[in-house]
């Protein structure tokens, strides 16, 4: 894992448009509109964007990672715990049986946990997103409506991750193995 930089942003793009071609593929809703906005934000000044990275530098995941919670759908004493909070986080369908999300989650809470933050939070829209995300670990702790859109609040726990870099080491060697 590393921050991203504006060279990433064509990378980013094409890793953003393959997964909305798998989601499409099984009639969910996708980023394709929204593909070139959301690869553009691997440039942010602020540096909160991060992508996993093969050792040759191939993009294969990203996402957000903000010091504060938005402040929709938490209770007070929640926005009061230190936490970080991800969002658009993408993974290349190409690589999905070798679990690389699961890997940027586990890093995301170790991250959170190095820093002194209590919880590491997140929201999505799709019931198998929850599902997906409690595999990590994370619980659903609210379901919100904005809008139109039905929003489900996860939030784990900030803690070190044992064996984190193990995890890392087995991902390379999987990714050499698949496209060496």
């Amino acid at each position: 894992m590393r921050p991203a930089t504006a060279d990433d942003i064509p990378a980013v793009e094409n890793m953003i448009l393959a997964r909305s071609a798998w989601l499409e593929e099984r009639g969910h809703p996708s980023w394709r509109e929204h593909a070139t906005e959301l690869a553009r934000q691997a440039e942010n000044s602020d540096g909160d964007v991060w992508v996993l990275a093969e050792d040759g530098g191939r993009i294969i995941g990203c996402t957000t990672v903000q010091e504060q919670t938005p402040p929709w759908g938490w209770t007070q004493d929640e926005l009061n715990e230190p936490a970080h909070y991800l969002y658009s986080t993408v993974t290349d369908p190409a690589h999905r049986e070798k679990k690389p999300g699961t890997v940027m989650g586990l890093w995301a809470v170790d991250r959170a946990a190095r820093e002194g933050k209590a919880w590491v939070r997140r929201g999505c829209n799709f019931p198998g997103l929850v599902r997906y995300n409690e595999t990590q670990g994370f619980s659903l702790v609210h379901e919100v409506q904005r809008t139109n859109n039905r929003v489900y609040l996860m939030g784990r726990r900030a803690e070190r991750i044992a064996g984190l870099e193990e995890r890392f080491q087995a991902l390379r060697r999987l990714l050499r193995g698949a496209c060496g």
